[in-house]
Formats: structure tokens, C-alpha cells, sequence
């Protein structure tokens, strides 16, 4: 299966949504929006992933590479709940560096 990322950036909001499945043939995709959003200077990255169906190591260098790349900016991970995604996120412990949500919260996400 192929991968689908879109990139919106609004309000200092960098939003990456991705869809299907992230691993070492697509993480090159992922990243490049991730450099693209990085290039803006958000404030808050918003990586939508109820849709992502499976997660690789790939997709968590690239996770990395995002905290790396944008510095002390926070990290939202919405709706990561396919196990393959979410423990990937939980086993290495990623999930202490980002802000896990089910849904999308404009009030913790969104705040000044």
C-alpha cells in the first residue's frame, strides 16, 4: 500500500496528515513534508494519523528527525491507534517527546 501525505500550515500550525502505510519505501515522502513544514517555523507540528494503517522504523526516524529538524517546538500525534502505529510510537519511547491524542483538540493544540 502507498502512502498519502498532505501538509497544511495555518496560524503558526504545521499539520501533516498521512494515510496508509509509512515504512522504508515511503518514509522519504514523509520527511520532505516534514522539511517543507520545518522551512515555515511553526510552532506546534499536528501529525494526523487516524488513517495511517502501519508504521516502520523508517516512520519513527523520520519523528525523530522532525524534534531534531524543528527544535523545541511541540509535536501532537492525533489518532494513532492502530497497534502497528501506536506501538511503534509507545515501545521506544517516542511517545514521552510528543503529545499523544485520540482526537484532534483545538483547545490544547490550538492555545497562545
Amino acid at each position: 500500500m502507498a502512502l498519502d501525505v498532505t501538509l497544511e500550515i495555518s496560524d503558526d500550525i504545521a499539520k501533516i496528515t498521512l494515510a496508509g502505510e509509512l515504512d522504508a519505501s515511503t518514509a522519504s515522502i514523509f520527511k520532505t513534508k516534514v522539511e517543507e513544514a520545518a522551512a515555515q517555523h511553526p510552532k506546534r507540528l499536528v501529525l494526523m494519523m487516524q488513517d495511517l494503517d502501519f508504521m516502520a522504523s523508517a516512520g519513527l526516524r523520520v519523528l525523530i528527525f522532525a524534534k531534531q529538524q524543528m527544535g523545541k517546538l511541540d509535536i501532537y500525534v492525533v489518532g494513532a491507534q492502530k497497534d502497528t502505529v501506536l506501538e511503534t510510537i509507545t515501545k521506544t519511547g517516542f511517545h514521552h517527546s510528543v503529545y499523544l491524542l485520540d482526537e484532534y483538540d483545538a483547545a490544547k493544540i490550538e492555545k497562545v
